[in-house]
């Protein structure tokens, strides 16, 4: 069995279990994050399909990040996480999948579904099995923990490290992950970091512009204004899949839940990193 052991344990977040867990839980309960500990709804409807969470230092994003986990655990328990994914290193194919074998975590095991991996890769010939795109990427990583947090080790789930962000096989992977998880219990989180080092006032304005289409379900829209707006925001791509998929799964509303900035955290406002947390739901 392939073992896909953690990268960033120790650095991101805290490595030990005990730690990690009081480490996610100050940021729910955050003054940036909802506030309070979530509770996974038994009789969640499972409404959400998609969220967009961030991956910096849970010190840093941990608290935007646990407003979309908050709002997940009210909806209930999804069968099946498909995680895109910006690839930060340069290792790998353009489009990258794990499709077999486990991920070694603090909170233990998270098994890979293969099932759903193989027939995502039935529907997009342009993504190839490349583990090595997955062995010091850490963008799907950190979102890991917190849904071992929600729900412990009883979900499976599928890595996709985009390397390749351009906005046709963005599309195409979005549209693959879509038909794959037609009628099942299933959410996408696409991992990204939004504007990064530049002044919080400056940031925020280009975050919101781009943020804007993404409410509006416009993945070309929002591909132009990460372009034409020059926004460094890393995870565009697994951000353009999502809303791709989203539609195509039947979501009517996307909702900006919380946005900040490092400076927010920090106090230094010169050069920032933004954060989004942004729900994708079936129900206007």
């Amino acid at each position: 069995m392939k073992i896909r052991r953690p990268c960033q344990a120790g650095t991101f977040y805290a490595a030990s279990p005990e730690s990690l867990k009081a480490q996610i839980e100050e940021c729910f309960l955050h003054r940036l994050g909802p506030g309070k500990l979530p509770r996974v709804s038994e009789k969640g409807e499972r409404d959400i399909v998609g969220l967009v969470c961030p991956h910096a230092g849970y010190m840093y994003s941990g608290p935007v990040a646990a407003h979309g986990y908050y709002n997940l655990a009210l909806d209930g328990k999804p069968d099946i996480v498909v995680l895109f994914g910006p690839n930060h290193t340069g290792q790998g194919s353009g489009l990258s999948i794990m499709n077999e074998g486990v991920w070694r975590m603090p909170f233990g095991d998270v098994q890979i579904d293969t099932v759903t991996a193989d027939a995502i890769m039935r529907e997009a010939k342009t993504i190839d099995v490349d583990d090595s795109a997955h062995t010091l990427e850490h963008s799907i990583e950190v979102q890991l923990p917190f849904l071992q947090y929600l729900y412990g080790s009883s979900f499976k789930f599928v890595p996709i490290a985009f390397l390749m962000q351009d906005l046709e096989s963005s599309r195409e992977v979005g549209q693959a992950a879509a038909k794959a998880l037609a009628g099942k219990n299933a959410v996408i989180i696409a991992s990204s970091d939004m504007t990064h080092y530049e002044p919080h006032k400056n940031a925020e304005k280009k975050d919101r512009l781009a943020l804007e289409a993404v409410e509006r379900l416009d993945e070309k829209r929002f591909y132009a204004t990460i372009e034409n707006m020059g926004i460094t925001a890393c995870g565009y791509g697994p951000i353009t899949a999502l809303i791709t998929a989203a539609k195509a799964l039947g979501s009517k509303k996307a909702e900006l839940l919380r946005y900040a900035t490092s400076g927010d955290v920090t106090g230094d406002f010169s050069a920032v990193v933004g954060y989004a947390s942004v729900a994708f739901s079936r129900q206007q």
